[in-house]
């Protein structure tokens, strides 16, 4: 009998499940991925930007993770993996725009950081104190990330720091997001007893994987991009569109867009998807389901048969966030620094919330010597600074350029890409919803996605194939004497 899974969701997770079932499933399973837009990608979208592939959702990879890199090689597309330049990033704060510093861990100061320069001297003095002050932690607690460095440092370090970097990944403020969920490893150093926020760092550093990815999302911010050790990060020559095709080629799956999934329930020993109008609704049955949607399409379509899973899921905040896109001949961008990019401090008098110099970043996007460049603009709660039409959304984004880098003329090309509810929030807390949703799915019915472990594309695909193995080893578990119903591939 032919095996039947849906997969909800055509960005990079659902593509990537769809690419595990098939591998697990063989060719013979019937697999449909269902998606209302009408691309496939998600927040993965590649656009022509004078005729060149540019990628205005995530624009990189974490390289230190296997995923993307073991995906690429599966897909015979290996070969097209790129390296960033050694471009150093920047920092605009107090009206000036300086080299980011190094020794910090997404901006939270180890002994290492040389900070002098972007704060002042009593700043500099009190993230200079702080090992000395006795530190009071509880082991397993979660806080915001903000209050905790505003109390060990003060307020400098992280506006200038902490804020663009971190609000950076996620378009949020660091006052509203969680350690545990955002610094895991800053979390894990403070339970095993470090005896300051600094010596916290220290141990964090270099013995974990960065917990975060950074340029791998909508409101990426411009971070080293390489260090000692190598690239830290990687991305697809010709855009992440090489690899969602290739993902939606090689699953082989009957990709149905334009397709809204309205409710999923049980039917029999299945499931029971209702797809389509309200007016005109159709049943599609299958034996397995894997929801990769965003976290309130996730709570909407748990809540008949996960309650609890879907209110879990429902106390997911998301943020809003646009990426202006901008090409520019040479001599008309002349004056731009040649660093990978600047975030931007909190208190600045911009509208845009980092800048990447995409061009000196990344070689192959300027085959043709056109200077390319993309913008992040909004953060979570400042979603009405975003609903103005896309030309004040540019115009917002020229003056700004004027300001950090001189450009005052017009771009050849340019592009508005707005991502309405785009990025996940990972509050105080948000592992245990994480945890309250994945414990309580039934059998059959798995999720994947940027709201659970992580929102950058490699934190994505191993939600994917977590999902896809967790509902093949439910559909080829014996079941009362009855043999596996099916192959199962490595």
């Amino acid at each position: 009998m032919t095996v039947r899974v849906a997969v909800v969701g055509a960005g990079v997770s659902g593509l990537a499940a769809a690419h595990r079932l098939r591998t697990l499933l063989g060719p013979d399973a019937a697999i449909t991925v269902l998606d209302q837009r009408d691309r496939t990608g998600g927040v993965l979208h590649t656009i022509d930007l004078a005729g060149v592939p540019f990628d205005v959702g995530a624009e990189a990879f974490l390289a230190r993770r296997p995923e993307v890199p073991s995906l690429l090689a599966e897909l015979g597309l290996a070969g097209e993996r790129v390296q960033p330049t050694g471009a150093a990033p920047s920092v605009r704060a107090g009206g000036r725009t300086l080299p980011l510093p190094g020794g910090t861990l997404l901006g939270v100061p180890t002994s290492a950081a040389r900070l002098e320069g972007l704060l002042s001297p009593a700043a500099v003095a009190a993230v200079a104190a702080e090992p000395a002050r006795p530190l009071s932690w509880t082991p397993g607690d979660d806080v915001a990330v903000g209050g905790l460095l505003r109390a060990r440092f003060g307020d400098e370090p992280v506006d200038r720091l902490a804020d663009p970097l971190l609000g950076g990944v996620y378009a949020g403020r660091v006052d509203a997001l969680g350690l545990r969920a955002t610094n895991p490893a800053l979390a894990a150093a403070l339970d095993a007893g470090a005896p300051s926020l600094t010596a916290a760092a220290d141990r964090a550093t270099g013995a974990a994987r960065p917990p975060v990815e950074s340029g791998g999302t909508p409101a990426g911010a411009p971070v080293p991009s390489t260090t000692a050790a190598g690239a830290v990060f990687g991305a697809v020559r010709g855009g992440y569109a090489r690899l969602l095709d290739a993902l939606a080629a090689a699953s082989a799956a009957d990709i149905r867009l334009r397709t809204t999934v309205r409710a999923v329930e049980r039917a029999g020993g299945g499931w029971r998807l209702t797809l389509g109008a309200t007016t005109d609704p159709e049943a599609l049955d299958v034996d397995a389901v894997v929801l990769a949607v965003p976290a309130p399409a996730l709570a909407r379509l748990l809540s008949a048969v996960a309650p609890g899973a879907s209110a879990a899921a429902g106390a997911i905040e998301l943020a809003s966030s646009a990426v202006v896109a901008l090409a520019y001949r040479p001599s008309d961008a002349a004056t731009l620094p040649r660093t990978s990019g600047a975030l931007i401090a909190t208190g600045e008098s911009l509208a845009v919330k980092g800048v990447t110099h995409s061009s000196t970043k990344w070689p192959h996007l300027s085959p043709d010597g056109l200077v390319r460049l993309r913008a992040s603009m909004g953060r979570f709660g400042e979603a009405r600074t975003l609903q103005v039409p896309d030309d004040e959304l540019l115009a917002g984004v020229r003056a700004d350029l004027a300001t950090l880098a001189g450009i005052s003329a017009a771009p050849v090309a340019a592009h508005v890409q707005r991502w309405g509810g785009g990025l996940p929030q990972y509050g105080v807390g948000h592992l245990d919803r994480v945890r309250d949703i994945e414990r309580g799915l039934p059998e059959g019915l798995a999720v994947a996605g940027a709201a659970l472990h992580g929102v950058g594309v490699p934190a994505c695909i191993a939600t994917a194939r977590a999902a896809a193995d967790r509902v093949v080893a439910a559909l080829t578990a014996p079941v009362a004497g009855k043999p596996s119903s099916g192959p199962v591939r490595p």
